[in-house]
């Protein structure tokens, strides 16, 4: 069976990438999985950038077909930030709770109708050398306020109403998100590829 490594150490990432390719006869395989513990710096100027170094990173490492990701929040009332920046955005590694602050407070006053944003996933995927991205973004609205439910690690979610399920990203089941979710979209995209490589 073909080895697929997720490059990342976020477990709630592993966790829905496994649910998005559980039909696929595939073993993915993780960082922790292969006891890789290098970093990357994460310094690109675009999703794209950090994706596709990750991906090489990690596939020079390991010799796997590698899947890396990058992706955050672009509000639009902002000119797309934090976009990049979004753990970084006050300028160091922030809390989940000072991030929804700071989006709160940039977007203090600004009615509904101009509190558009997009959830983008950028993915990369090293096959043989090469890489492959792919790419797919979830609009919705940022809230007034959060939802009392804050997921560890995904601050935002706790603000982004989604007008296609009517509820906060956050207050979605898991399986509900996933079907709605930029990422599972950005993956479909990618799926002819791997299919191709199984047969």
């Amino acid at each position: 069976m073909m080895k697929l490594l997720i490059a990342t150490n976020n477990p709630a990432k592993i966790a829905e990438y496994k649910i998005i390719l559980k039909d696929l006869p595939l073993e993915l395989t993780t960082l922790g999985d292969l006891n890789i513990k290098e970093g990357v710096e994460e310094d690109g100027k675009t999703f794209e950038e950090n994706a596709i170094k990750k991906a090489q990173f990690y596939y020079k490492l390991s010799g796997l077909l590698t899947l890396a990701e990058d992706g955050g929040i672009e509000i639009d009332y902002l000119n797309g930030e934090p976009g990049v920046k979004s753990r970084r955005w006050p300028g160091y590694e922030a809390t989940d709770e000072e991030l929804i602050n700071m989006t709160l407070g940039k977007l203090k006053g600004v009615p509904p109708e101009k509190r558009g944003a997009q959830l983008r996933a950028v993915i990369a995927l090293a096959i043989n050398g090469q890489v492959k991205i792919f790419e797919a973004a979830l609009r919705g609205i940022i809230s007034e306020k959060p939802v009392k439910k804050i997921i560890v690690g995904y601050p935002f979610r706790s603000l982004f109403y989604v007008p296609e399920i009517n509820k906060v990203l956050a207050e979605a089941d898991k399986e509900e998100e996933i079907l709605i979710s930029h990422r599972k979209k950005a993956i479909e995209k990618l799926l002819p590829i791997i299919k191709k490589m199984i047969k």
